[in-house]
């Protein structure tokens, strides 16, 4: 799957920034607001020790973890969706993002040009919510007269269609967004309309531990706010050391930065399966709730057309085993089929007629 997250944030808060950290990619990182013109995309590996340790059991050549696809999205100002700024140029890139990871300045440095007179978390997170939303807002009401005609031509679905635009569009008029507000079915219908109101969202808050304000925690805490706190310079500054100097330096363990890209993976509600053998161990990325011949076609897609079994058994019970042979020897091997609901950390031999 390919899956994107769309760094945002108002000018200079450090987005350009955390993306050279985790894509290790050099960019313009300039002192001064809009110097990232052009979305700059990279693919980050997401942290497993699943595919390190089966790669070690099964002496595989090679490892594939699973990838995030990060686009840093030039700095947002209040007024983008009628185009200040580079608005409308910025929030169409958003709209090819699967979810969005909010970057919200807290760090106190005056060396940094701050485009407000204040560090505002909540203020800032209010106008990039109110800048989505009246983009929105405008994608619907051009969609809703489009509809009206369609309507009036007795196109086959328009009508669902309209009244779904219609209520998401009464949502947002009342200052609310159509996320938690709308009913399954709206949302499967207004898929086509990619709404950034709809798009899921984890917030950074740039800057140290000791730099967020009390009444700042607490209102992310009491909405459930996803967030995390994390420095991206010194992240940035670490990013660059060796495995060596890490070790050297007594830097162990998951950076920060690590917890941000397993947290992305986690906020669009994806599982990851395994595969492994001499050749490779691969992490397989599907949505929570997939079928076995769904993972198949992860795979291949003639492997979910040809499905035929899946043997499946966890990487832990397979570890434990040392090994395929000692897990058939225990029965740890489980035959599934097609109605199987793929668990996270499952390693599956897809069997098919392809």
């Amino acid at each position: 799957m390919a899956l994107s997250i769309g760094i945002v944030g108002l000018p200079n808060v450090g987005k350009s920034t955390l993306f050279q950290a985790l894509t290790k990619k050099p960019i313009d990182r300039a002192n001064y607001p809009f110097c990232t013109i052009d979305p700059n995309v990279g693919v980050v590996a997401v942290p497993d020790e699943r595919v390190d340790r089966l790669a070690e059991l099964t002496k595989s050549k090679k490892k594939i973890y699973p990838a995030i696809e990060f686009v840093d999205i030039a700095g947002l100002v209040e007024g983008a969706h009628k185009g200040e700024g580079l608005g409308n140029q910025f929030l169409a890139n958003i709209r090819q993002t699967d979810a969005i990871l909010y970057i919200l300045r807290i760090f106190q440095n005056e060396k940094i040009i701050n485009t407000r007179n204040k560090i505002d978390p909540l203020e800032d997170k209010g106008i990039l919510d109110t800048e989505m939303a009246l983009k929105d807002l405008s994608t619907l009401e051009k969609r809703f007269d489009s509809l009206q005609k369609d309507v009036r031509g007795m196109k086959p679905g328009a009508a669902e269609e309209l009244a779904a635009v219609e209520r998401a569009k009464d949502i947002l008029e009342t200052g609310r967004t159509p996320d938690g507000n709308i009913s399954g079915d709206d949302r499967e219908i207004l898929k086509q309309c990619q709404l950034l109101t709809l798009k899921p969202r984890l917030y950074l808050l740039n800057g140290n531990e000791n730099e967020l304000a009390d009444g700042v925690r607490n209102e992310f805490e009491k909405n459930n706010w996803p967030y995390l706190v994390i420095d991206i310079l010194n992240e940035f500054g670490a990013s660059e050391l060796s495995a060596e100097e890490k070790t050297e330096l007594g830097v162990g363990g998951d950076s920060k930065l690590d917890v941000l890209i397993k947290k992305a993976y986690q906020l669009l509600d994806l599982i990851t399966f395994l595969t492994t053998g001499p050749d490779e161990t691969r992490a397989w990325t599907i949505k929570r709730g997939n079928l076995a011949p769904q993972a198949g076609g992860a795979i291949h897609t003639d492997f979910e057309k040809s499905f035929i079994r899946a043997e499946v058994i966890n990487w832990r019970d397979l570890i434990d085993a040392a090994g395929l042979a000692g897990a058939r020897e225990k029965g740890l091997i489980r035959t599934e089929g097609k109605n199987y609901a793929v668990q996270d950390g499952d390693v599956i031999e897809i069997k098919h007629g392809a």
